[in-house]
């Protein structure tokens, strides 16, 4: 499986003590997951200032979740952070705001997830189905890291897979949940306390991976 261990932080202290443990099992081909929350579109609030992302230069790829009202706002500062692919939900976005963000992006050669939370009906993708090739079913509410995995996102998973597309799951992520979605088709896995929350989370990244 491809595994993105996922950065949840209130602050910069515990980003760069979570980049630092990161880099004992990460190469710089390999990928973390940055949660990026606003206290709107979720009570929880993460630190998300992109400029301050670019300034401890990450030394590996990153993709950034942005749960938050409003995401076009949000793309240009971190397109200037050079992060690799922007993934922003269905239930912020519009028609007309979808297509400014994807054309922001592709300018850049950044591309574009969209995600869907728990309790959206998957309907709510079929107006965006052919403009994106990345899904990510997110089966937590957007929030803080360590909830429990809502396994009604099983079948939402088994159904955009018969569309053809990229699948991320994020929330949840354990041996046991990371197997279930695999065989339901996910083909990325995005955990964060089951790796980081773990005494050995070299190991914890190494026992996803080869599921």
């Amino acid at each position: 499986m491809n595994i993105i261990p996922v950065i949840n932080c209130p602050d910069r202290a515990c980003v760069e003590k979570t980049i630092a443990i990161a880099r004992n099992f990460l190469g710089s081909d390999d990928w973390v997951h940055i949660d990026v929350t606003d206290g709107v579109f979720s009570k929880h609030a993460t630190f998300s200032d992109p400029a301050a992302w670019n300034d401890m230069e990450i030394p590996f790829n990153f993709e950034v979740h942005l749960m938050v009202s409003h995401p076009e706002d949000y793309i240009a500062p971190w397109l200037a952070a050079e992060v690799n692919r922007i993934i922003v939900h269905v239930e912020s976005i519009t028609p007309e705001s979808s297509r400014d963000i994807l054309k922001a992006c592709s300018e850049k050669g950044v591309k574009v997830m969209l995600a869907l939370n728990p309790n959206t009906p998957i309907r709510e993708l079929e107006p965006y189905i052919n403009s994106f090739s990345e899904f990510l079913v997110l089966s937590v509410s957007p929030g803080p890291g360590g909830q429990e995995f809502n396994s009604s996102v099983v079948d939402k998973i088994k159904i955009l897979k018969h569309e053809g597309v990229i699948i991320e799951v994020d929330g949840g992520m354990n041996a046991e949940t990371a197997l279930l979605v695999k065989n339901a088709g996910a083909d990325i896995i995005a955990s964060g306390s089951y790796i980081f929350g773990n005494v050995d989370p070299k190991k914890a990244y190494e026992e996803l991976k080869n599921i």
